[in-house]
């Protein structure tokens, strides 16, 4: 391909790209008018309704729409009511809901009306909401296996967390995480990241170093563990482990 030109779609690539643009736009519609039958979006959208279901067959295959009984008011006529499609809450999620804005405004509320230390405890207390499923799975661990432990239960949460040896001559393990769900907020509250090293700390019983994050531009968030020196993650009850972990770091 010569300098300036650009690369054009073949036939199949331009069909699936219009494919998957209807889609969106049939996802979009339920969205923004609520559960809708095939003859609903067929109208709304100019579509046949033979092509609006092969669409709706799609997307519930991918879990984005769901098929419902279509509430009937008043008295009900012969025959079956149509289905209903509705988005599921992974639909959902997969439109803008301002939810970054949202967290971040109340964080500042937060911060305004109650200082930083507020923000900080704020943090601190949303890990420590849902500590014991990951406690459980770092005391069901082998020592040598802990952070590997860590790194699945964080997956789990969806944070795509691997565990590496450390490059060069450290003695000691890295934990990626190449995803967060928070990053936007924790670009204006560290306290988030700073809250979830802490975590990690109490969790392994030994001091962890925060190499990399997401929120300030890196690819991966990146937390080095060391190996010497790790000792058993210290034992706590429900309320005192209430205070250091949780579920959902940011």
């Amino acid at each position: 391909m010569k300098n300036g030109e650009t690369k054009r779609e073949t036939p199949q690539e331009e069909l699936a790209t219009g494919e998957r643009s209807t889609r969106n736009r049939v996802a979009r519609s339920i969205l923004d008018h609520g559960p809708s039958t095939v003859a609903e979006l067929a109208k709304r959208l100019g579509l046949t309704q033979a092509a609006v279901r092969r669409h709706l067959d799609a997307l519930a295959s991918d879990g984005v729409v769901e098929a419902r009984e279509q509430r009937v008011y008043g008295a009900r006529t012969r025959g079956r009511p149509a289905k209903a499609f509705a988005l599921t809450d992974c639909g959902r999620d997969a439109f803008d809901q301002s939810y970054d804005k949202l967290a971040a405004d109340a964080l500042g509320w937060i911060a305004e009306t109650s200082g930083e230390a507020a923000v900080a405890a704020f943090a601190r207390a949303r890990i420590a909401a849902q500590a014991e499923a990951y406690r459980a799975a770092i005391d069901a661990a082998d020592p040598d296996a802990r952070t590997e432990a860590l790194a699945k239960a964080l997956s789990a949460d969806g944070y795509a967390a691997t565990a590496r040896s450390a490059p060069g001559p450290q003695q000691g393990e890295q934990l990626c995480q190449h995803h967060c769900p928070v990053a936007h907020v924790a670009e204006q509250y560290p306290q988030l990241c700073e809250a979830e090293t802490e975590f990690f700390s109490s969790l392994l019983g030994t001091h962890v170093q925060r190499l990399a994050t997401i929120a300030h531009g890196d690819e991966v968030c990146t937390t080095y563990i060391p190996r010497s020196g790790r000792r058993a993650a210290p034992k706590t009850t429900h309320s005192a482990s209430a205070s250091k972990a949780g579920r959902n770091p940011a």
